[in-house]
């Protein structure tokens, strides 16, 4: 049985994390300058199958996707591997309203059949760390999965899509005809 074609996979669709609770209620005492993951969520982007969709697990390495995949450095050694965008979407606040601050996306293959997959680390940890700090990265992204992307934005939450900067509605449909 293919893992990823799973229908327990289709239910983990869940919402964004979209409100923030600030622990050090701006005291700068004890936990100041701790990274707060409570505005960002991975979004994975699945272009063979057309479809995006929220796996919390992945802030953990144990989404759905990467559940029983051992990961490896090179990607030459991954053939085969169905390609997949973890991309790490936070949500930050303007005139009182939620927006699409940072969208940083990072390549994944998955291998079913032989239990392997690549991805960079170092990579997924720097984008999730420009997309706290409000970057949009998805140069790397092919234009289909950028569109899956939008598409996946827009429809979950129209409002915030509005609200985002043009930067991010560039980006993700500079390509689209």
């Amino acid at each position: 049985m293919d893992l990823l074609n799973n229908d327990n996979l289709k239910k983990k669709t869940g919402g964004f994390n979209i409100l923030s609770g600030d622990s050090t209620s701006g005291h700068g005492g004890y936990g100041a300058g701790v990274m707060n993951l409570d505005n960002v969520s991975p979004i994975f982007v699945d272009p063979a199958e057309g479809e995006a969709f929220v796996d919390m697990g992945a802030l953990h390495a144990r989404s759905a996707v990467e559940k029983r995949i051992k990961f490896l450095p090179d990607k030459e050694k991954v053939p085969n591997g169905k390609l997949y965008w973890l991309v790490w979407v936070t949500i930050q606040y303007k005139d009182s309203k939620p927006y699409y601050a940072g969208v940083a996306g990072c390549e994944m293959t998955v291998d079913t059949e032989i239990r392997r997959g690549y991805k960079s680390l170092p990579e997924h940890v720097n984008k999730m760390d420009k997309s706290l700090k409000g970057k949009i990265l998805v140069d790397d992204m092919d234009q289909k999965s950028k569109k899956i992307l939008a598409d996946f934005l827009k429809s979950h939450n129209e409002a915030m899509w509005n609200h985002s900067e043009k930067e991010l509605h560039e980006a993700l449909l500079s390509g689209e005809v």
